[in-house]
């Protein structure tokens, strides 16, 4: 297929669902269990992502499934994985005097402790939405007076980017710039939901775009410390459709192995320069705090030493400090997979796109955000259907 059109033909979408159909009772047989409409569980597919999550929504993917089967979704959206702390300690920075502080549109409504950065920005502060960490530089130069400062956030993904801004303002001699790093990877998030006690997970559709960057190799664990499937997809619908039958096939078989369905852009080695640049400027923090799931080893990335005049965090004396989620807001059960959004007691109620508790509202890789968005009605199809009576005569 060349044309994106191809990639949501109706009628290759409906071969597709055909065969997840026929394989999902394959699947649980060879799982040893029975079906829902039994009394079993049904197979649940994670996918890592919030960019998948999206799609299934946007073309009702989840609501053409089998009841066998469900997926789940993951923490791989960044900017709802961040605790409240790194919130608050971006306020902080963008309330600073002289300081211009740049960031993705997705941060801007995400709650900190008393406010958002958007409501900073109404409250005084300088706070500005930037496309690229490069937007932020070309401000610094522009503005040699004020101390600009980038939100660094995302995975492997976005960190070449922060990377070669780094090291392009270094060599440049542009003194006034620097980065709050909210960085983080993508493996030991894997490992430390696999480790979570009681999570049942029987395979994984795993993240297109950070594949890209760091290839496929690290994955291996996954299929092979912890048996599980993964598949490394695309982003459109016939690519969901596609990675979702091909972890069934590997369960139906008995195996656990790494494949990538999304070979039209990620390569085995993903991309060499990507990750000189990351290895260039970052290192691994010893251990960074995520939502939901709470201190995760060796899972941050920050800059290294000899960057650290880039450094926000050194620049400014930062302290990290953890603050305990609003106890309303069940946003970390759903990082983890342990919770469906629609099952959070205040989703779609207290908290909305326009009044969020938690951040899984208001990213656009949010799943709360994707089932408020496209799917607030689909979770009739988890709800117990009642034959219907027959009419009397």
């Amino acid at each position: 297929m060349k044309h994106v059109d191809e990639f949501r033909d109706p009628a290759l979408g409906q071969a597709a669902l055909a065969r997840i159909a026929a394989l999902v009772p394959q699947a649980q047989r060879a799982l040893g269990r029975k079906s829902v409409a039994e009394g079993g569980a049904p197979i649940k597919i994670m996918e890592v992502c919030g960019g998948h999550t999206h799609t299934i929504f946007r073309y009702g993917i989840e609501g053409m499934l089998p009841d066998d089967l469900e997926l789940v979704h993951g923490p791989g959206c960044p900017v709802c994985v961040l605790p409240i702390g790194r919130v608050d300690a971006a306020i902080e920075l963008a309330r600073r005097p002289g300081v211009v502080f740049c960031t993705f549109g997705d941060a801007m409504r995400v709650p900190g402790s008393d406010a958002s950065l958007l409501q900073a920005k109404a409250q005084g502060a300088d706070v500005r939405t930037v496309y690229s960490p490069a937007d932020a530089l070309t401000l610094a130069r522009e503005l040699p007076g004020r101390e600009v400062i980038f939100f660094g956030l995302g995975f492997e993904t976005t960190a070449p980017s922060t990377a070669l801004v780094v090291t392009e303002a270094a060599l440049t001699g542009v003194t006034n710039f620097s980065v709050f790093s909210n960085h983080i990877t993508i493996i030991p998030t894997l490992q430390a939901l696999l480790d979570s006690p009681g999570l049942s997970i029987d395979g994984f559709v795993g993240p297109g775009h950070v594949t890209m960057v760091i290839g496929m190799p690290p994955y291996d664990l996954v299929a092979q410390r912890y048996g599980k499937p993964m598949v490394i997809a695309g982003f459109e619908p016939l690519d969901l459709l596609q990675s979702v039958a091909m972890v069934l096939e590997q369960l139906v078989a008995g195996v656990a192995r790494v494949e990538n369905q999304y070979a039209r852009v990620v390569r085995e080695g993903g991309n060499a320069r990507a990750q000189a640049a990351i290895d260039d400027v970052f290192e691994l923090r010893e251990s960074f705090e995520w939502r939901g799931l709470g201190e995760v080893p060796s899972s941050g990335l920050r800059l290294r030493e000899r960057y650290a005049a880039f450094d926000a965090e050194r620049r400014y004396g930062l302290v990290a400090r953890r603050v305990a989620d609003p106890k309303a807001c069940q946003c970390g059960e759903v990082l983890k997979g342990a919770l469906q959004p629609w099952e959070c007691k205040v989703f779609g109620t207290a908290c909305t796109p326009e009044t969020p508790i938690g951040s899984c509202m208001v990213s656009s890789e949010g799943a709360c955000a994707a089932y408020y968005n496209y799917g607030r009605l689909s979770t009739v199809r988890r709800i117990p259907r009642t034959p219907a009576k027959e009419p009397a005569a």
